[in-house]
């Protein structure tokens, strides 16, 4: 297999409420980076961030208080996967393909290890986890795709993006070591009822989104 094709990076679309202060913020940060840390530190700090808060996520059954560490690893994930591609662009150190491929992975498995913490911890049923995580995949698969065949990767929807997401998630962890059942819908527990809407809000974003792409491309390639 080889690797040599020209490659393309495609342009970022960063609208999320966060995006300014985030940006300032990054550059702020990597520029004062010791010189022995790379982006690969960076990035591999914030999959086991994800991985962690998966087991803190787990050990809540046993101790509650374990579902407020989940937020400072959060916050360690933010560090580590938000910095690495702007330490690699202020060091004029890009590999585009490399990073778009091993961020994304590492994206994947560190949702997918919140989503099991979570529904080992007690404070979401697994088919109400199962049914985010299917979902979230679909969103994702539908922006790799439009991100080789339109050229355009789409990093925020609605103005949420990943950091937004965070500190929704973040909220959620403190409310429901709080109260960890609501009476929204009947004798409920929090993070069911909430993930449910997340759901299906990400499920119309979902269907919107590759309705969008598909006629871009239809009108791209008419026959």
């Amino acid at each position: 297999m080889t690797t040599s094709a020209e490659f393309k990076s495609a342009p970022r679309l960063q609208t999320s409420l966060t995006a300014g202060i985030e940006r300032r913020a990054l550059n702020y940060l990597a520029a004062r980076l010791p010189q022995w840390v790379n982006s690969d530190h960076l990035t591999l700090l914030g999959l086991l961030a994800m991985l962690a808060a998966g087991v803190c996520y787990g050990a809540a059954r046993w101790w509650p208080p374990a579902m407020l560490l989940v937020n400072l690893l959060l916050v360690v994930n933010w560090f580590g996967d938000s910095l690495d591609g702007t330490l690699a662009r202020l060091r004029n150190r890009q590999r585009p393909r490399y990073g778009f491929y091993v961020d994304h992975i590492v994206d994947a498995l560190g949702i997918l290890a919140i989503i099991c913490g979570l529904g080992l911890s007690g404070y979401m049923s697994w088919p109400v986890a199962l049914a985010f995580l299917v979902t979230h995949f679909l969103l994702a698969i539908d922006v790799y795709l439009a991100t080789y065949t339109i050229g355009a990767f789409r990093m925020a929807y609605c103005k949420l993006g990943p950091t937004e997401l965070r500190i929704l998630l973040a909220i959620g962890n403190v409310a429901a070591f709080l109260h960890p059942r609501t009476r929204l819908f009947g004798d409920q527990l929090l993070f069911d009822v909430s993930t449910l809407i997340a759901t299906a809000v990400l499920a119309v974003i979902t269907i919107t989104s590759i309705a969008r792409n598909t006629v871009t491309l239809y009108r791209a390639e008419r026959v």
